[in-house]
């Protein structure tokens, strides 16, 4: 739907046109309309389609010439010179709106592309992993925008259901490339390394090889090109490869702790020892092991960037999913839960714009 300012706007190339028309019948000869008959061509060429702005431009011609001849200067040299000044702004409204329709189409192209490729760097986890309910959802800041720093990635493997959220530090396509190498490293490590520590390990090398790959980088580039984020496993059922147990390991890497959402009760799972983002591995900290909970059925895990914690309100606090959550009432699902938190951040902060890429990423383990 158009808001309504914007289909106001479309209306008032019209209304200059018979505020021209009056404004000239109804003052003396020296003052005359075809300023506003002008003004409407330019600006219908700006805001109107195409077909509608030559219909706003011969509408004015027309006006215009009706004016000298009802004034008696159409044959006068004010007269010429006033149906000239609309003739010249109709061309010129007309050339403006050639040249925005073919900027749209190629921006129109660009997005398609660019949309293309988020689909194939970053799809969509499928629906269902065995027993486990996934969803996923990525909003970008900027307007328009398809791909961002935010990842995440969801994989069946032999030692059970991996995932992956991060946040690549850093902007523009220096931050895409990251996400592509982190999300090709996780694809391919995750059925290969038995355990956590070893899938970071991995990750870390990926890193690491392509940061020397471009050059290395130091100060400020060096310090700000990492990636935080999180592994969790689903661990198989010994007796059933093909199943999931009620197990949970996560594995923190300096990223926003996970949220378990279970009935109407919202618990965060901070991580008990801190560690350095991915990339950062030469620069020593905690080598930390997973930590092991256990995940009732029905229950619902919450992976989000820190686009989601770090949203203001109008006061300059953050937001705080346990909080806030706790107080919405139970979720049904993953795909529930994300749409109660994305509605309930637009509450928060009052319907203003996306301040951060965010992504989030929700599973459930089904009823036995």
């Amino acid at each position: 739907m158009t808001p309504w300012p914007t289909a106001m706007m479309r209306w008032v190339p019209a209304a200059m046109i018979v505020g021209g028309l009056v404004f000239d019948l109804v003052t003396p000869n020296p003052y005359t309309g075809d300023t506003m008959l002008a003004g409407a061509c330019v600006l219908a060429g700006a805001i109107q389609s195409a077909r509608i702005a030559v219909l706003t431009c011969l509408a004015s011609l027309v006006g215009v010439f009706v004016l000298t001849v009802h004034g008696g200067i159409i044959r006068e040299g004010v007269g010429v010179a006033e149906i000239l000044n609309v003739v010249l702004s109709a061309v010129i409204g007309l050339a403006v709106n050639r040249a925005l329709t073919r900027s749209g189409r190629r921006l129109a192209t660009v997005r398609d592309v660019a949309e293309s490729a988020q689909r194939a760097l970053l799809p969509d986890p499928p629906p269902r992993i065995g027993p486990l309910a996934i969803a996923a959802r990525y909003e970008a800041a900027q307007s328009g925008a398809r791909i961002g720093g935010d990842v995440y990635a969801a994989e069946q493997t032999r030692y059970g259901v991996r995932l992956l959220i991060g946040d690549v530090r850093g902007k523009g396509m220096g931050a895409v490339a990251s996400v592509a190498v982190l999300l090709g490293a996780f694809r391919e490590a995750a059925d290969e390394e038995p355990d956590l520590p070893g899938l970071a390990r991995r990750l870390d090398r990926a890193l690491d090889r392509d940061r020397e790959r471009r050059g290395g980088g130091s100060g400020e580039e060096y310090l700000e090109g990492f990636t935080t984020g999180l592994l969790a496993e689903f661990v198989h059922r010994p007796e059933d490869p093909e199943e999931v147990c009620d197990t949970l390991r996560l594995l923190n890497r300096g990223h926003p702790p996970p949220y378990l959402l279970d009935g109407g009760t919202v618990r965060t799972l901070e991580a008990a020892a801190p560690d350095v983002p991915f990339g950062m591995s030469d620069l020593g900290g905690v080598r930390t092991v997973p930590e092991e909970l256990s995940f009732p059925p029905g229950a619902t895990l919450l992976l989000v960037t820190d686009g989601v914690t770090e949203t203001r309100d109008r006061e300059g606090v953050f937001y705080d999913p346990e909080i806030r959550l706790s107080g919405l009432g139970p979720v049904t699902g993953p795909q529930h839960a994300i749409d109660v938190l994305l509605r309930d951040l637009v509450t928060w902060t009052g319907g203003a714009p996306v301040a951060d890429d965010r992504a989030v990423l929700a599973v459930s383990l089904s009823q036995p």
